[in-house]
């Protein structure tokens, strides 16, 4: 009964971590996106020089 259940676990386990990895990597896609968006769009700040979107 304990190797059933140690493999429904570890099944369980690998298939919410199989889920979480594939949820990053949307954010990441979305946060590229966003990132790309901001670097093209960018305003343009005194004497025509563009400025920079991010504080860092």
């Amino acid at each position: 009964m304990v190797p059933i259940l140690l493999v429904l676990l570890l099944a369980l386990i690998l298939f919410g971590a199989g889920f979480a990895l594939k949820a990053l990597w949307w954010i990441a896609v979305a946060v590229l996106v966003i990132w790309l968006l901001g670097f093209l769009l960018r305003s343009t700040g005194a004497g025509g020089k563009r400025a920079r979107w991010y504080r860092w």
